[in-house]
């Protein structure tokens, strides 16, 4: 369901109409959108004036388009109008992982990767992760040890990995989500794939294909739901089974598509 981010009045005055739409969008700002733009086209049903075409720029999250429309004749009118507004969004802000990974008052061991040196604590790390709670215990030889080497991993893979759960953690992306989850499950981390099926829920332009591979592939059983009740028609599922995320599909994940489809009949 599309949800309506604004609102429409109008009158009529000697010699003119005067529509105004009042945009509030806060919600979208909460996520991410920056700026709105595009334009609405405005025509009446009788064709007392030409369509016209209103440029906006939305850079309030409450904020107000007026446009007047000139008629000697000051008759009433039955319009009709279409927004086509772009979202624009701010560029993530680069972390720094020197800063992230900087020793600190709370750092308590040295994590080594690609020869660079990671500061960490080890309890938030084991609170987070089955994995560094297993490394750091006293029945392997790391627990004792000052700096260990992770391997399989480049830093800056382990930095964005980082960064999405440290304190100020960055939200993820569409660019960012399949390596986040290949790395929630190399290092067991599920509050990290909870972060990245949020996102993916509520704020992703994935494809419907990719989306239901995804929740697939790493557990997303809330994602998985939400993708198979999107395939609402015969056009969608047809596009499915010709992609080459199909072919990578559980059986059980098949059977519940086809079970979906059985119901659209």
């Amino acid at each position: 369901m599309v949800k309506n981010y604004s609102a429409w009045s109008g009158n009529v005055t000697k010699g003119q109409a005067t529509l105004t739409w009042t945009f509030d969008w806060g919600e979208l700002h909460t996520q991410g959108v920056d700026r709105l733009t595009g334009y609405i086209t405005v025509q009446d049903r009788d064709n007392v004036f030409q369509p016209k075409q209103i440029e906006v720029d939305l850079t309030e999250t409450d904020q107000i388009i007026m446009e007047a429309v000139e008629d000697p004749y000051s008759r009433l009118y039955i319009i009709s109008f279409e927004y086509s507004l772009t979202p624009h969004y701010d560029p993530p802000e680069k972390v720094s992982y020197e800063e992230l990974f900087a020793p600190s008052d709370m750092t308590d061991t040295v994590l080594i990767v690609e020869g660079k040196k990671i500061h960490v604590n080890k309890a938030f790390l084991s609170c987070h992760s089955d994995y560094f709670k297993v490394l750091f215990s006293k029945n392997f030889k790391e627990g004792s040890l000052t700096e260990i080497e992770i391997k399989d991993v480049s830093y800056e893979d382990f930095g964005l990995l980082c960064s999405s759960f440290f304190p100020n953690p960055q939200f993820p992306n569409d660019r960012a989500v399949e390596k986040l989850l290949m790395m929630a499950r190399q290092f067991f981390l599920s509050s990290v794939k909870a972060i990245v099926e949020y996102h993916l829920l509520h704020n992703s332009r994935i494809g419907a294909e990719r989306m239901i591979w995804l929740a697939d592939e790493y557990g997303m059983p809330k994602l998985l739901e939400q993708g198979i009740r999107r395939m609402d028609s015969l056009e969608k599922a047809k596009k499915l089974e010709k992609s080459e995320e199909f072919e990578k599909l559980s059986d059980k994940t098949r059977s519940k598509l086809f079970g979906r489809l059985l119901s659209l009949l």
